[in-house]
């Protein structure tokens, strides 16, 4: 069995565990309010900012025992580069405060998620960014196009001004997710395989109590 069949079968309770959050499951079927989606575009900016230089720490820890994924994370940094400017983009198309999400930190949940990266790469083992990748190419590519379409009939927001992000990489990330399944076959290193087990699992748990929190609110001027 290729080690992605493993990472799959071994992280598919954190997966579904985030599926059937009721919160989670009422986005995907009946969308958010608008004040509701504003502030998740509060803390996805926050995931979408720290996203590259979270890639970044891991390449620059990476030996060469692994330099197909540092490789692999300098075509991401390209690929991903500036696409917290199109979250700001929906986030002034629905009418929202794009200095105050910028001034203001994100939710408790999505500190503790953006940390617990930086510390996995920087202290554990660089390879884990794979975890944070895995998780985040599944959430987009799986619900994120989904979840725009009920966000816009929930909110009577026609589209595709608001939901550029959401949209783009519901489609974007099938073809990340197709490269990083190619990537994650190659790794064979025990430990750097339990990084990325533990890294996927923790992200889908961290991500989750996004959405175990009181109704999103935006925070306090």
């Amino acid at each position: 069995m290729s080690f992605f069949l493993t990472l799959i079968e071994t992280t598919d309770e954190e997966r579904r565990a985030l599926e059937a959050i009721p919160k989670v499951h009422h986005m995907i079927h009946h969308g958010l309010s608008l004040d509701e989606y504003r502030a998740f575009l509060h803390d996805l900016y926050h995931v979408v900012w720290h996203f590259c230089p979270i890639m970044a720490a891991s390449a620059s820890r990476l030996d060469d025992r692994f330099r197909q994924v540092r490789y692999h994370l300098y075509h991401s940094i390209e690929d991903e580069k500036g696409h917290d400017a199109w979250v700001m983009e929906d986030v002034a198309a629905v009418g929202g405060d794009a200095e105050l999400v910028r001034a203001t930190p994100p939710s408790a949940p999505i500190q503790a998620m953006i940390a617990y990266n930086y510390f996995t790469c920087e202290r554990v083992e660089a390879c884990g960014v794979l975890g944070m990748l895995y998780t985040l190419e599944v959430v987009s590519s799986v619900y994120g196009g989904r979840v725009a379409g009920a966000i816009s009939r929930s909110t009577g927001i026609p589209g595709p001004a608001g939901f550029k992000f959401l949209n783009s990489h519901a489609s974007m990330d099938l073809d990340h997710m197709a490269k990083l399944k190619d990537l994650i076959k190659t790794i064979d290193d025990p430990a750097a395989q339990q990084a990325i087990v533990t890294a996927t699992r923790t992200n889908f748990w961290l991500f989750g109590q996004l959405f175990s929190q009181p109704p999103f609110t935006l925070p306090a001027t």
